[in-house]
């Protein structure tokens, strides 16, 4: 019996250390994404606390029914819109049921009521009174001003906006808005509404694909601002000119996007979420970091989108599209439908697709990420809306009809408590914050950001630039090394013009001395030494057509002289690739010298093979071997402007890295410019037929690769017959 108990027991460890040798998902608990788009596992900034449902809330008779947003104001109260219901339920932060908006009467008497109200929205603010009793003076405030509590209700199926104080009794309600841009037989459904400091309305109708329809005070449309940006190709372009106008405007409908949801922060910036973006785009968009096609916008009253896009791809949800295990239908990007501010500038965002919540920062850059569908406490079965409460975030199920608490755990407060010094300026006290949380969390890239801001603010670049490169934060990087560069100029002020100019007359006396040597070697009539033939190569890029033609009838240039120029263009390749400066590589790619000299050697053969089997059959004088001894030569530029190009890279900054690119481009247009003359010198082509004889040579070169991979699929099924053959003999015998 007892060797029955010890062998289960160590049975039961088996498996539990086999579980937890099991790869986890990391994006089915509280994650953020490295630069790759891996998600990294992160400590949790919200747990769930409770899910309450319509049982949970004290004294509500009916319960709720598909509920569509949610909202909390400043005495902690949270609205809820109950379309199915007619309704906008109002309870206390204790889930306490207070009162309800369905029913009221009108301006003109009459009896009134909401028709499937989608969406609420709470105005806290200042508003005119004469009323003695509500002068907000004798509260210690505004004189002739009293503090009010506005509910604006988008009254779906009515068509129209409704407004009620603070204890539901109603004030007046905003009919459709009318003008000339509408176009006609147009719908009007508000769904989401916002209203800034002064009054200012803005409603999502989702119907409307033009943008947000700004409204006055008093309910007059003024226009549409943050219209979706529409981007055509060539080929749309011209078939737009042949399209009558209804097909344009249907055209358009399309490819716009209607918003879905909004709201406003206290400086009157509107957020608004769209999840009509087609997920083709979608994913080009966050793939390139393109913000044309965000899915969340931060919009000025002019519509300007003016939202901070620094992490390492857009405000978008998901970056991970693979398929689920067990639901295989959340693919692709994510479908986002509201948004809600937080605590020091921190906003969130919700995937319907997979009930997850994605929280950043005033900067973009994401916080952490959590959640999952199911039907355990914290799991949500499809998130329709989201709110914060005192610190705690609240999500709204509509599969569910409930709403879950989730509370802010020490990691988040953290988090915010850092946020709020770094905002405040408290540079010294964010350090501590930033460095408390990598304890926790070292794979948290906007830990390593704000440690480098901190530094940054401090002063001490060094390490500002070396958390800077942890998190491949390299606009931030740029500009401490742009501090770190001021100052060591300011400390060698006098050697910098010295070295420049020693650099420059070194450069003046080796051209001098190899134009001697080239000079002194086309007149001595003796055979050539290899240092000769290896000088010639600058005389070729300053003359190509004197330089190839007595490189072909002279023979001043030779084969080993070409593979070593070839030699040493794949050695200045590979050093530009690890040596460039983190700016212009921050990942820290390279490829091998083999990988390099590969590189090269593979597309120049390509090339002398096309171009000496074209002009072998259009009378051209060169040889395989003038062809490639000319090719060879020409990429001498690679050789004198890449390395200063590579050196420039820990010199300039980011916004200075035009110089750089500049010389890269002088680079190979000249080294093409020597391929095109040396082609033509060396098959003593006129000017018209080289141009031809280099398109030719290109093409022939595509079928030369469109024949080399048909030839190696065919090779590839070959092997694969044949193996398969041998392995039914081998079952058979």
């Amino acid at each position: 019996m007892k060797k029955i108990i010890t062998r289960i027991g160590a049975l039961v460890v088996c498996l539990i250390l086999l579980i937890g040798a099991l790869p986890v998902n990391a994006a089915s608990g509280t994650y953020t994404y490295s630069i790759d788009g891996d998600s990294l596992p992160s400590p949790d900034a919200y747990t769930p606390a409770e899910v309450v449902d319509s049982a949970k809330i004290k004294g509500l008779e009916t319960a709720l029914n598909s509920p569509t947003d949610i909202e909390t104001d400043s005495d902690n109260n949270i609205y809820i819109a109950d379309p199915n219901n007619n309704r906008i339920v109002v309870i206390s932060e204790y889930y306490q049921y207070k009162f309800e908006i369905s029913t009221f009467i009108n301006c003109e008497g009459v009896n009134d009521s909401l028709n499937t109200p989608k969406g609420v929205f709470i105005w806290e603010g200042y508003v005119p009174t004469t009323d003695p009793e509500l002068d907000a003076d004798e509260n210690g405030n505004l004189d002739g001003y009293y503090n009010a509590k506005h509910i604006y209700v988008a009254d779906t199926e009515n068509a129209r906006l409704v407004v009620f104080d603070g204890e539901g009794e109603y004030i007046r309600h905003i009919e459709e808005p009318e003008s000339e841009v509408f176009e006609e037989n147009e719908m009007y459904k508000p769904v989401a509404l916002a209203v800034d400091n002064s009054g200012r309305i803005y409603v999502v109708s989702s119907t409307t694909y033009q943008g947000i329809m700004a409204l006055s005070s008093e309910g007059e449309f003024a226009g549409y601002i943050g219209a979706t940006k529409v981007t055509y190709s060539a080929l749309q372009l011209i078939w737009r000119k042949f399209q009558t106008a209804e097909q344009l405007a249907k055209q358009e409908k399309l490819i716009s996007t209607e918003y879905n949801n909004i709201t406003i922060d206290e400086d009157g910036f509107i957020y608004v979420t769209t999840n009509s973006i087609e997920e083709d785009t979608l994913s080009n968009a966050i793939n390139s970091n393109d913000a044309s096609y965000a899915p969340v916008k931060k919009l000025n009253t002019n519509g300007t989108d003016i939202m901070r896009r620094n992490g390492f791809f857009i405000p978008a949800g998901e970056i991970n599209f693979q398929t689920r295990v067990f639901d295989e239908s959340a693919t692709g990007p994510s479908s986002i439908v509201d948004v809600a501010l937080g605590d020091e500038g921190t906003w969130s965002v919700i995937d319907s697709k997979r009930s997850k919540i994605y929280t950043y920062d005033n900067n973009g850059e994401l916080l952490f990420a959590f959640g999952d569908m199911g039907s355990q406490m914290g799991n949500l079965k499809k998130v329709v809306g989201i709110t914060y409460l005192n610190g705690k975030m609240i999500v709204l199920d509509g599969e569910t009809s409930s709403f879950t608490v989730y509370k802010r755990t020490e990691y988040g407060d953290l988090l915010i408590t850092a946020l709020s010094h770094q905002n405040n300026r408290q540079y010294n006290l964010a350090e501590e914050d930033w460095k408390a949380i990598l304890q926790r969390n070292n794979n948290f890239d906007a830990a390593y950001i704000g440690l480098g801001q901190a530094y940054y603010r401090m002063g001490d670049w060094e390490k500002a630039m070396s958390y800077f490169e942890f998190a491949y934060a390299t606009e931030r990087y740029s500009e401490a090394f742009a501090e770190t560069r001021k100052e060591w100029v300011e400390d060698y002020i006098l050697l910098v013009p010295v070295v420049a100019i020693v650099l420059i007359v070194a450069v003046v006396l080796f051209f001098k001395y190899a134009g001697k040597v080239n000079k002194k070697a086309a007149t001595s009539g003796k055979k050539k030494t290899y240092w000769e033939e290896l000088l010639y190569a600058f005389h070729v890029i300053f003359h190509p057509f004197d330089g190839f033609w007595d490189m072909k009838h002279e023979k001043r240039g030779s084969l080993r002289a070409a593979f070593t120029i070839l030699g040493l263009a794949a050695v200045v390749f590979a050093w530009q690739a690890i040596g460039q400066s983190f700016i212009f590589n921050p990942r820290g790619g390279y490829a091998s010298i083999i990988g390099q000299l590969t590189g090269m050697l593979l597309p120049l053969i390509l090339w002398v093979t096309s171009n000496w089997c074209l002009t072998t059959l259009f009378d051209g004088e060169g040889s395989f071997k003038d062809i490639f001894i000319a090719c060879a030569y020409s990429l001498t530029p690679v050789i004198l402007l890449i390395p200063p190009a590579t050196i420039l890279t820990h010199i300039v900054t980011l916004s200075e890295q035009g110089f750089v690119n500049l010389l890269i481009s002088v680079c190979y247009v000249w080294l093409f410019m020597l391929l095109f003359f040396g082609t033509m010198v060396t098959h003593d082509y006129s000017l018209g037929k080289n141009i031809l004889t280099v398109l030719g040579t290109i093409l022939v070169m595509c079928v030369i690769m469109f024949v080399a991979v048909l030839f190696s699929g065919l090779l590839i099924k070959m092997a694969s017959f044949i193996s398969n053959i041998i392995t039914e003999i081998q079952f058979r015998m």
